[in-house]
């Protein structure tokens, strides 16, 4: 599916019925990461309706002129109001979709229920840890070519046949298809002209999760999030980088339904 807005064509897919939930992947990829990590969750539920878009860049959906975080900001709320609409909804982000997931709850906390971020981007990003590699048991070269290797190395920590075959299905299909120049474009002002915690707080249910090994954006600068979102579980988990919902599958799942949960009794 397609919404036109701001000159733009955003790509998007949906699952299911009920509560609205926007779940934004992270660069580099498209929605079929989070659709890949997510869906295995939703589909043991029932009442919700998950909207995936291809954030400007990547996937479908192109980059047109956007030169800014605040400009792809804008261009999601755009999609918010011609998509879901003016009612209430969850928000779940990954990354940079994290980071755009906060700006959205600071700029419209009245309409979203709740707020979970998986490895969110920020401004602060102190003490990342050197990129290693917990689990290796094997070749990637073996089902990769040789730049899908390298992504795959660079981005797990924990290298087994089930993280290599879900890179493989949710990962490698999106990499040919980023606008390179864009994004490059974007990420020379992809800083919001304000922090998405320069208002009040946020005070529906949070989920903040970090991965003990990403080397990407850390674990230790989100921690001083948690000032701005009182009702905020925050989490660490070991044996996971910046693929943590390839890595920690399980535990992400439970998250999320505790998450769910807390967000439905609130609403």
């Amino acid at each position: 599916m397609e919404y036109n807005t701001r000159e733009i064509a955003v790509h998007y897919v949906e699952h299911g019925d009920g509560a609205p939930v926007l779940i934004l992947h992270g660069a580099g990829v498209d929605h079929r990461e989070m659709v890949g990590a997510l869906e295995p969750i939703f589909n043991e539920l029932s009442g919700y309706r998950r909207v995936y878009p291809d954030l400007p860049g990547m996937g479908r959906t192109p980059a047109g002129t956007l030169d800014s975080g605040d400009q792809v900001l804008d261009l999601l709320l755009a999609f918010i109001d011609g998509v879901i609409g003016d009612g209430q909804f969850g928000l779940v982000g990954h990354s940079a979709g994290g980071y755009y997931a906060r700006a959205i709850a600071g700029r419209r906390p009245e309409r979203v229920t709740g707020l979970a971020v998986i490895c969110p981007l920020g401004e602060n990003a102190p003490k990342l840890p050197v990129h290693q590699v917990l689990q290796s048991s094997v070749d990637p070269g073996e089902m990769l070519g040789p730049a899908d290797e390298s992504v795959y190395r660079d981005y797990f920590v924990v290298q087994t046949q089930a993280t290599l075959e879900r890179f493989k299905e949710y990962v490698v299909p999106a990499l040919g298809l980023v606008d390179e120049a864009g994004l490059e474009r974007i990420g020379q002002h992809w800083q919001f002209g304000s922090s998405p915690e320069a208002g009040q707080p946020y005070s529906g249910p949070v989920l903040i999760v970090t991965g003990r090994q990403d080397s990407t954006v850390g674990y230790a600068g989100q921690w001083d999030l948690l000032e701005h979102y009182p009702r905020a579980t925050f989490v660490v988990l070991d044996r996971a980088g910046h693929a943590l919902p390839h890595e920690q599958p399980g535990l992400l799942k439970a998250l999320i339904t505790e998450w769910l949960d807390r967000v439905r009794e609130c609403r």
